[in-house]
């Protein structure tokens, strides 16, 4: 049997997390034991449960719990525990939320501890390093890429958005639950530090940039490498100048009418699928 609540007070403390708390403070950086997050939508929180992530409520659309197949799979899973299912008809939840609920369902899920980078560095040959990704669309999106095209782990810079704010797991469709990632600890610094470490560890790095003096990316010595870091720099304005000098690699996809960028998700669609191969 499920644990069905029906929503009748919008105050109740157990909807803070979905109507009156910030991604910031779910993230709960003083008690990181005890942060939780959001999926929305029943695949992605599908995924999330399948890498086992623990739920702690969802709120659910009543139309959808009838309406929706995806929507009861996910609820059976829940069927003979104590997490709350809150439900209301969809006028209520949207103005509850402040949106629309993507397939009608959210579920807030507990953190899990992060790795150290240089161990989930081992046993992986085409790796990911985001510096400064600050759009959650983007970080969603070249998850899905990286998932999707042979990559094997994902690394981010504190600068970076968090991949599991609600916005970046959804366009993901839930990879940032089906790869394995963490952030760069704060003690190293980046990019000094954190790609000297790489390179002791077997990687060769590559600054994807908006330089000439670049190798093409098909370039059958650097798609040779044993192991590659691929980097990717923030929106706008790209890498840092020291990254892209400490990197062993510059590599340039080549445009035409006279484009002369790629948004980074792109751009990293175009990077894993040519050196994950």
């Amino acid at each position: 049997m499920l644990n069905i609540l029906e929503i009748n007070d919008f105050s109740a403390p157990e909807l803070d997390i979905y109507a009156r708390r910030t991604e910031a403070q779910l993230i709960n950086k003083d008690n990181p034991e005890a942060g939780l997050f959001i999926a929305e939508s029943p695949k992605v929180i599908g995924r999330a449960l399948d890498a086992g992530y623990i739920p702690v409520s969802a709120l659910v659309e009543k139309h959808q719990m009838k309406e929706n197949e995806e929507t009861r799979q996910i609820l059976e899973r829940f069927e003979g525990t104590d997490v709350p299912i809150f439900t209301a008809e969809f006028e209520v939840l949207t103005k509850m939320t402040g949106f629309k609920l993507t397939r009608g369902m959210l579920c807030a899920l507990k953190r899990q501890p992060l790795m150290d980078y240089q161990n989930m560095c081992e046993g992986k040959d085409r790796i990911v390093i985001l510096e400064n990704v600050m759009n959650p669309t983007n970080v969603g999106a070249i998850f899905r890429s990286a998932a999707a095209l042979n990559m094997d782990a994902v690394f981010l810079t504190p600068g970076c958005s968090d991949p599991l704010y609600r916005r970046a797991s959804r366009v993901s469709m839930g990879t940032v639950f089906q790869i394995p990632w963490t952030y760069f600890d704060k003690k190293t610094v980046w990019p000094a530090q954190g790609i000297e470490q790489l390179r002791e560890i077997g990687f060769k790095t590559v600054a994807m940039a908006l330089r000439n003096d670049s190798v093409e990316i098909d370039d059958p010595g650097l798609k040779s490498q044993e192991k590659l870091a691929i980097i990717l720099g923030t929106e706008g304005e790209g890498l840092l100048a020291e990254t892209m000098e400490a990197c062993d690699y510059t590599v340039k996809i080549p445009m035409s009418h006279g484009v002369d960028s790629l948004n980074v998700a792109a751009a990293s669609a175009v990077a894993f699928w040519e050196l994950g191969r």
